[in-house]
């Protein structure tokens, strides 16, 4: 997985003029940051955190976990503040690991490898749902998170990707968005740069990851995101707003982490197409000029004729989104998608 990031990094790379690249490399070599380090540490304290949690369980309690749906209702025994829907999905149904997105535990939107927390009634929610906007918002979030990894992962560490954040997800505007410093001057990417950069995100069905979530301390996700101005600004807000006023919920793909509020869904697999669509300038109120990273993908289990995806709805989702820009001063209107939803 990590040879095939380096040849993509390399390709993006390759494909801009050698010109632009020694603009870049000059206005950057002094930076010390890289996003590769960066990343290493905010694993390293995610799994530290994750471990003193898991070591907080001193004895196994079991809870009733009532499922309602296909195949069939009925009762499961589980262990509290370990146990999962994709768990409870184990034992019950194939198609109900491979197929549910998202899960209901009491009638509230609940990620599939986030652990129950106590007696509930459960209700798998997969793609193709009459009513699907629960499942349609939780993965076009995700689907921001996941461009996030790309921008993080695309270019060689000599140029420090710094994220901002993304807004509520809209699925009616037609792209989903990623606010990010580049730090790229002028770089106005090609057809053959965005393709190049999709690439990363389509390739992540293949390696199935699972989308894991984990509510930390104020203090521990400061020092995860210690070298991102725009995050350490942000986490205050964002921890005031928890249920208990002092915790930020993260979640974590592979080797990638980030703080959303959620749900996300399942795991990569349930990415079918993946497109990364424009870069546009934005002027943010608080934080200066940035870049508004767009894109545009489809559920595995959705099918769409590839005329009408590449015809019709990759030039809609390559126009400005007309989403709130990031602003301290109004969080409600942006960093709400990383507020806790709880």
């Amino acid at each position: 997985m990590a040879s095939t990031f380096q040849n993509l990094r390399h390709s993006c790379l390759k494909s801009m003029s050698h010109n632009r690249i020694h603009k870049c490399i000059r206005m950057f070599s002094s930076q010390s940051l890289t996003n590769t380090d960066v990343r290493k540490k905010r694993i390293e304290l995610f799994d530290k955190e994750k471990e003193r949690q898991v070591g907080l369980v001193t004895r196994v309690e079991k809870i009733e976990v009532k499922h309602v749906g296909i195949p069939e209702d009925c009762t499961l025994i589980m262990n509290k503040y370990l146990s999962t829907p994709f768990n409870c999905a184990m034992h019950m149904q194939e198609l109900l690991m491979t197929r549910s997105a998202l899960a209901l535990v009491n009638g509230q939107p609940w990620d599939m490898h986030r652990p129950l927390e106590t007696d509930c009634e459960i209700k798998f929610l997969h793609f193709e749902e009459e009513d699907p906007r629960i499942v349609n918002n939780a993965f076009w979030r995700t689907c921001s998170f996941v461009l996030g990894h790309v921008l993080e992962t695309a270019f060689q560490d000599k140029f420090y990707i710094e994220l901002c954040s993304f807004p509520s997800p809209n699925v009616s505007s037609g792209s989903f968005v990623y606010d990010a410093d580049l730090k790229l001057g002028d770089w106005k990417p090609s057809k053959t740069e965005l393709n190049c950069l999709s690439r990363i995100g389509l390739r992540l069905n293949f390696a199935d990851l699972k989308f894991q979530r984990l509510d930390v301390p104020v203090s521990v996700a400061q020092d995860m995101f210690s070298d991102n101005r725009f995050k350490r600004a942000q986490i205050p807000a964002i921890a005031s707003k928890s249920k208990s006023g002092s915790t930020v919920t993260m979640y974590r793909m592979g080797d990638h982490i980030d703080i959303s509020a959620g749900p996300m869904i399942a795991n990569t697999s349930q990415i079918g197409r993946y497109s990364i669509t424009a870069i546009h300038d934005i002027e943010s109120p608080s934080f200066g000029k940035l870049s508004r990273v767009q894109g545009l993908a489809l559920p595995t289990q959705i099918m769409l004729h590839s005329w009408t995806y590449d015809t019709i709805l990759r030039p809609r989702a390559a126009k400005l989104n007309p989403g709130p820009l990031p602003d301290l001063k109004a969080p409600e209107t942006h960093i709400q998608q990383q507020l806790p939803s709880h």
